[in-house]
């Protein structure tokens, strides 16, 4: 049995990116080396399970896979017709079902053992090799591990001793290990470590979910040292580990990018979009659906853009291309300059079918632009997110929360319970005993609602009871102002609602200087001085980091800024620079959230990535909305319901 092996750590000649070497090991470690001079014909049959198709669709197109001579995709699970006359490769978890077999994750020995004892299967397995990629790489700096409950398994009533608790944490650890088998990576493993305040506290199983998981983490790594051929034998990289209870306010806050807007507020399902077309008969619209997706240019650029900053590029990028081409001005008429519907775009489209797919891409984003910005205007978003921010930054309180609730009942429930959740991760206190239930009756939010603003309390490190019987979240033993954020220092004034950002943020730049306290990330290895050291990684980490732009504003900062500005780490930014960056980058951060991470902060890795000059690669067991995620706050003490039955 042959293990896998690419030589891709950031040590390596050609730097790669993360999502890069994913599809490079998938395409050509795996589809290509299966192609032999004995081979029975020209075509193969791939058959995936419901895991590892993921992991294919996250990574690679239909059209990458039949370029390596794959003509058929099949369901293992799933009766299928019998195809002797071609060759076939297996890509499945670890299993009893049995070609080219080519395992996702470790192989367990019992059943190395039954494949090598059972006469009439061996003779037929062209190779078994374990690929070790059992991750889902959704997005060039991103990844989850698919553990959608994993906030209920590891942080809800009752897991102590729970074999689902055990069998969360396991899994999690092997796909995570996964990542750095495929990347020829060997982190030095940092983890947020469960802190005893004072003689009322108590360490509980959820206090103890970061520890236990760097430890399984770092059993697999070992075993990885002594099985995977050229697997470094001394720290690569950096792995931080954390959960949600490290920032419960940027799950649930407005951000207001481009892509965190399109996800908040506009029912998405994953990255497809639907939306309706002219139908080519005349008869009524047509529906359509698209993947806003990394393929998609304008999607590319404008993803991590401020929504207002996404508009004018859109507007501009419209104005452009109508002042270039003369066939569009006819089109356009005599509309004077002025803005372009949604209906104008379409006709375009049909007048100039050689610009269509240029055309056809701006069209959708113009519509979409327009949606949010019709949505934020109903929902009056721009004053509630002031509030949050001003709340956040210790600039608002009390006074301002019950204003609000008073004069705007007509706001969404949604939107009064995230901001209720804001203020109780600042002002605990103002919950405890009877005080929630009055806030919940004045917000108007029903007692199922306010269980997402209870359970909370779960995802606190050491809880501690209060003379009430209820709980208090217990962030800091030291009075201090009421503020969870501090303003950002050398930050220049941008876009309006911009001032907000993820703790993330703070953590990655300390870990990145070496400052991050011992006492609360322990460190599984004690690592070698190539990590902290004075190495060229160091130097390249501290003496060549440029000025950065920011997305954060003060108070007084305008909704929209001069267009000549670079905000330095929007998609074109880092593109543009990308063939040149990469090759001087330093050694990769991976920073794995347990519990759901958020858009906001797989933003921060991009920004950091090129600030920083080290590739920033987030983790998590899943990527949540603000939806999602109060969702599944709220199954943290509901019984035997699903995920597909509470809807806030």
């Amino acid at each position: 049995m042959s293990m896998s092996d690419s030589d891709s750590s950031s040590q390596a000649g050609e730097y790669k990116s993360f999502r890069q070497i994913t599809r490079d090991r998938l395409l050509q470690e795996m589809l290509r080396s299966s192609k032999t001079g004995d081979s029975k014909s020209t075509w193969k049959v791939l058959i995936m399970d419901k895991v590892t198709v993921k992991i294919m669709s996250y990574s690679c197109k239909m059209a990458d896979i039949t370029e390596e001579g794959v003509s058929l995709v099949e369901d293992i699970y799933r009766r299928r017709q019998p195809l002797p006359s071609m060759d076939a490769i297996y890509f499945i978890q670890p299993s009893k079902e049995k070609a080219f077999v080519f395992f996702s994750s470790p192989i367990p020995k019992e059943l190395v053992n039954r494949i090598k004892n059972d006469t009439s299967v061996l003779p037929r397995i062209g190779a078994l090799r374990e690929m070790n990629l059992e991750y889902f790489a959704i997005d060039s700096q991103g990844f989850i591990t698919d553990n959608e409950r994993a906030l209920e398994e590891l942080f809800g009533e009752n897991v102590e001793n729970s074999r689902i608790y055990d069998a969360c944490l396991n899994t999690m650890a092997t796909r995570i290990a996964t990542v750095f088998a495929s990347l020829k990576e060997f982190p030095c493993v940092r983890y947020r470590a469960a802190t005893d305040i004072d003689a009322s506290t108590m360490t509980t199983f959820r206090d103890l979910v970061a520890t236990k998981l760097a430890a399984a983490v770092w059993n697999c790594l070992i075993k990885y040292k002594t099985s995977i051929p050229n697997f470094p034998q001394t720290e690569t990289c950096e792995l931080l580990i954390l959960d949600r209870s490290v920032d419960q306010i940027a799950p649930v806050i407005h951000e207001w990018t481009y892509d965190a807007m399109c996800h908040d507020l506009l029912n998405m399902e994953g990255n497809k979009y639907v939306h309706e077309v002219p139908s080519k008969t005349g008869d009524q619209p047509e529906q359509k659906e698209v993947l806003l997706e990394d393929h998609d240019p304008v999607w590319l650029e404008l993803r991590h853009a401020h929504i207002a900053d996404a508009s004018e590029r859109l507007h501009e990028k419209m104005t452009n291309f109508i002042s270039k081409n003369k066939a569009a001005q006819i089109q356009h008429g005599s509309r004077d300059g002025s803005e372009l519907s949604t209906r104008d775009l379409q006709k375009m489209v049909q007048a100039l079918p050689q610009y269509s797919e240029q055309i056809d891409k701006l069209s959708l984003h113009v519509e979409i632009a327009g949606k949010i910005n019709r949505i934020i205007r109903e929902l009056e978003l721009r004053e509630l997110g002031q509030l949050e921010q001003d709340l956040v930054f210790g600039d608002a309180g009390t006074k301002e929360i019950i204003n609000f609730l008073r004069t705007k009942q007509d706001a969404t429930s949604e939107n009064k319970l995230r901001l209720l959740m804001i203020y109780a991760a600042i002002y605990p206190e103002k919950f405890e005993g009877d005080k929630g239930l009055k806030l919940m009756q004045l917000a108007r939010i029903s007692s199922e609602d306010m269980n997402a603003v209870n359970n909370m309390r779960l995802l606190e490190s050491n809880t501690k009871e209060t003379s009430t019987g209820g709980f208090s979240l217990k962030f800091d033993i030291h009075k201090r102002k009421h503020a969870a954020r501090k303003d950002r220092t050398g930050e220049e004034e941008t876009w309006q609602l911009s001032r907000f950002y993820p703790m993330l943020e703070e953590l990655i730049e300390k870990l990145c200087k070496g400052e991050l306290p011992k006492n609360e990330y322990s460190c599984m290895n004690d690592p070698s001085p190539t990590v902290h050291g004075t190495t060229q990684g160091a130097s390249i980490r501290t003496n060549q980091v440029p000025a950065a732009h920011s997305m954060r504003s003060k108070r007084t900062a305008t909704w929209a800024r001069p267009r000549s500005s670079d905000d330095g780490y929007s998609s074109d930014s880092v593109l543009r620079h990308a063939s040149s960056d990469f090759k001087k980058m330093g050694q990769r951060i991976f920073v794995f959230i347990i519990g759901g991470a958020t858009r906001s902060e797989l933003r921060v890795c991009h920004k950091l990535t090129t600030k920083l000059k080290r590739e920033i690669v987030l983790g998590s067991s899943s990527l949540d909305d603000p939806p999602q995620f109060i969702t599944k706050l709220k199954l943290l003490t509901t019984q035997e319901l699903s995920l597909d039955d509470l809807q806030i």
